[in-house]
């Protein structure tokens, strides 16, 4: 099996039940149900979703020294991740995010960067791997500034070793440092170094375009906009809107690393695409971690060889496990069914 390098935002959720949004007035007690703790974040959500699809995966990413780092170190190797490489930087708090969702709303975050804040990207190893999938850059302020020149050299590292590449995003809060950044100009820069780019169209409304709106119309025109802008392959996911995947052409996709590389016939069965895929019909518990669990179906699928058209389904069956609340397994042999584990 090939092996997968997951790198970036990571941080512990923390998940109280709450049947409705409490008032929180001065000098009163809201009774709330109990609390679920899990890591979060780019490199467990995708990572975790990987290895529980039973491809090896290594996690890179910086917490503190402190004991919320530890709980975050056992939490990913739960999840059956090589934690080794997460670095508990002393002087740093760890990341966290409490989770605010309610049955009749989406959900909402009240984040904690911590040291997510020093990550630039420059301790990642890429060697002993054929993917590297670096999550939520708009969250770590360290590896885009300046252009996002630390993330650019980070991809062209791994590039050269002979790396697939893969970016996800995330939401960029106008009032985070990495808002001074021109997002549109680093995107520019850093995609022709990206094999694949699964984003949200939340994401890029922030990022790339304000004029994005959320319709179904608008995946397509998203996905070629990224393949246009340098990337081989771009998935958009839209929620209820389902997903949309874009390709380049084949000279595109020969440069697109490990993956690619001596595949004549894989190269041309994902070239030139453009097509849509319908969400996922389940009920919803949960929408954290469906966008990371989509990502690490299509990323699954480009590391085992699959057609694209069974990938778009088991990204989107991915998802669907993350709303319902439940796990995803598979043989990891293409050609053979794919089973649950509720």
């Amino acid at each position: 099996m090939r092996r997968a390098l997951v790198a970036g935002h990571v941080c512990v959720d923390l998940i109280p039940e709450l049947g409705a949004l409490p008032r929180s007035d001065p000098g009163e007690l809201e009774q709330i149900g109990p609390l679920a703790m899990s890591a979060g974040g780019c490199v467990s959500n995708t990572g975790g979703a990987l290895a529980e699809l039973d491809v090896p995966v290594q996690v890179v990413g910086d917490a503190g020294d402190d004991e919320l780092g530890r709980t975050l170190v056992r939490l990913l190797e739960s999840r059956g991740v090589g934690s080794d490489r997460i670095r508990l930087l002393p002087e740093r708090s760890t990341s966290y995010t409490i989770v605010v969702q309610t049955p009749e709303r989406d959900r909402s975050f009240w984040h904690h960067v911590g040291a997510n804040a020093g990550f630039d990207g420059a301790a990642v190893d890429v060697h002993d791997a054929d993917l590297l999938h670096v999550g939520y850059p708009p969250l770590l302020p360290a590896l885009v500034a300046d252009g996002g020149a630390q993330l650019d050299a980070l991809l062209v590292r791994a590039r050269t070793a002979g790396l697939t590449t893969s970016l996800d995003l995330a939401v960029l809060d106008p009032r985070s440092p990495a808002a001074g950044e021109h997002w549109p100009a680093l995107l520019r820069r850093v995609l022709r170094h990206v094999d694949v780019i699964t984003p949200s169209l939340d994401d890029l409304r922030t990022t790339l375009d304000p004029a994005i709106q959320g319709g179904p119309d608008e995946l397509g025109g998203c996905a070629r906009r990224l393949v246009d802008m340098g990337a081989a392959i771009a998935m958009v996911t839209g929620g209820s809107a389902g997903a949309h995947l874009c390709t380049a052409d084949p000279a595109r996709l020969d440069a697109a690393g490990a993956l690619f590389a001596g595949s004549g016939a894989f190269r041309d069965r994902w070239s030139d695409r453009d097509q849509a895929v319908a969400p996922p019909e389940v009920p919803v518990r949960s929408t954290v971690g469906a966008g990371d669990a989509a990502t690490a179906g299509l990323l699954f699928g480009l590391l085992t060889a699959e057609d694209p058209d069974r990938t778009l389904e088991l990204a989107m069956r991915a998802a669907g496990r993350r709303l319902a609340g439940a796990a995803i397994t598979t043989d990891a042999v293409p050609g053979r069914e794919i089973s649950w584990r509720p």
